[in-house]
């Protein structure tokens, strides 16, 4: 199923074959088209069904190949045919009947044996998949490896890993088969087997940099930390030159208290090219998260964030300063870093509303009225923009104007208590200001009201 050849084969169909052939088919054999004494009408119905099968009508298809096999049933290549527009069809007990007699017309046959073992998957009767696919493996290992497969599906999980075994030593390690590899270890739970496994390739190619790393990562996931943090400077000595291993190292180097390799560890990390955006900001939230508590490395968080906003397009690292900024409560430094975030993500609206939040805070009020004005062309139903745009006009002395924006975000707020109590009192702000004290009373009424009701 999963050779090219095979797609050939489906492609060009019955020519594959000549017809009226009882031996194995030879494939450097050019075909036969002649049809020798074969009646007319025996022609008509078989190309008939090439051609029906060709537009997809299976079951005229079907009906041609079965007046084929009335007139002479010795071509096994009529029961495959029949077996392929019977799996088109869904029926599978139908197909399966008819691929065993062309298998059993060319034992041999790859092409048969193939579309009969398909015939199982897809009806998941996997032991009978077992039995044809162990003839297929002569053919190729990839029918080894959907042996493995088959196994697992079983619950057959030794057969399964000894079968990997033997491909690994066979064809060497590949990721799809240690996809499969973890897992049978995860379904077993065998997690020793599967580190035991790793040591051995360890030990067999002691330069391989991707099992040093999933050794380190499973030592870890077990509670290891002793061997996992052994086995990441074992590979920095292997291979000075890695840059994956310090997305492990940093970690421990953080653990046991030896900051300076830490930081170390870091800065390779997030200027590593092969290391994604994705790991990178939590490598970077990690840096922030340490410079909070040790603020004598901050020209060095500085330093790389700089750094990393010319290599990285978006503005994640930009944010995760902004936010180390907001934690030391210098608020317009926090403002200036999300600011040039918002310039590489121009439609986040995370970003914008911290943005807005932080004009308040820092009573630049024209700054955020104008923003939650074109905020809201963009996101039109943030009841934030509403309120914040509110409470900017309600500052600038405009309160018509406040009230016409809060009390359209009304309608947007969607359970969400502690908003609504905002927007109320807002409005009696702006009421107040105008002199409706009766309106002003009855939104500070209802503020009052929910704020009880918590």
């Amino acid at each position: 199923m999963k050779k090219s050849i095979y797609i050939f084969m489906l492609v060009f169909g019955i020519f594959m074959f000549p017809l009226h052939n009882h031996a194995q088919i030879d494939e450097d054999t050019p075909p036969n088209d002649d049809l020798g004494d074969v009646s007319d009408a025996y022609q008509e119905h078989f190309f008939e069904a090439l051609k029906q099968k060709g537009i997809e009508n299976y079951q005229r298809a079907i009906e041609n190949l079965l007046k084929c096999i009335e007139l002479d049933d010795s071509d096994a290549i009529l029961y495959f045919e029949l077996g392929k527009n019977y799996n088109k069809l869904k029926n599978f007990g139908a197909a399966e009947e008819a691929l065993k007699e062309a298998v059993s017309k060319i034992p041999d046959n790859e092409w048969f044996l193939d579309e009969l073992y398909s015939t199982y998957i897809q009806q998941k009767e996997y032991k009978k998949a077992i039995k044809t696919v162990k003839q297929l493996v002569k053919y190729h290992p990839d029918y080894k490896e959907d042996l493995a497969n088959i196994y697992m599906q079983t619950g057959d999980f030794k057969e399964a890993l000894k079968i990997l075994d033997e491909l690994d030593d066979e064809l060497g390690i590949s990721k799809e088969r240690d996809i499969l590899r973890n897992r049978i270890y995860n379904a077993t739970g065998r997690k020793k087997d599967q580190i035991e496994n790793l040591e051995e390739r360890v030990d067999k190619n002691p330069e391989s940099e991707d099992t040093y790393l999933r050794l380190i990562y499973r030592y870890s996931e077990n509670g290891d930390v002793k061997k996992s943090f052994e086995t990441a400077k074992k590979l920095l000595e292997v291979n000075p030159k890695s840059e994956l291993v310090h997305l492990a190292l940093y970690k421990f180097y953080l653990d046991e208290g030896s900051n300076d390799k830490a930081i170390q560890s870091m800065k390779i990390a997030l200027q590593s090219s092969e290391i994604n955006p994705e790991s990178k900001i939590k490598v970077l939230a990690d840096f922030v998260k340490f410079v909070s508590k040790n603020q004598q490395y901050e020209t060095d968080l500085v330093e790389v964030t700089a750094m990393l906003t010319k290599i990285e397009s978006s503005g994640k690292t930009l944010v995760e300063l902004a936010q180390y900024y907001l934690l030391k409560g210098e608020k317009q430094k926090a403002l200036n870093f999300y600011e040039e975030a918002l310039q590489k993500e121009e439609e986040n609206f995370g970003i914008l509303r911290n943005i807005i939040l932080l004009h308040i805070d820092l009573q630049q009020f024209e700054e955020a009225e104008r923003k939650s004005d074109q905020g809201l062309e963009v996101f039109p139903s943030q009841p934030v923009l509403y309120l914040a745009n509110g409470v900017a006009l309600n500052y600038l002395n405009r309160p018509k104007e406040a009230i016409d924006s809060l009390e359209m975000g009304l309608d947007y707020i969607i359970e969400d208590t502690k908003m609504e109590i905002d927007f109320y009192k807002q409005l009696a702000k702006a009421y107040t200001a105008t002199n409706n004290f009766s309106k002003a009373k009855t939104f500070s009424d209802k503020a009052k009201k929910l704020e009880g009701l918590n």
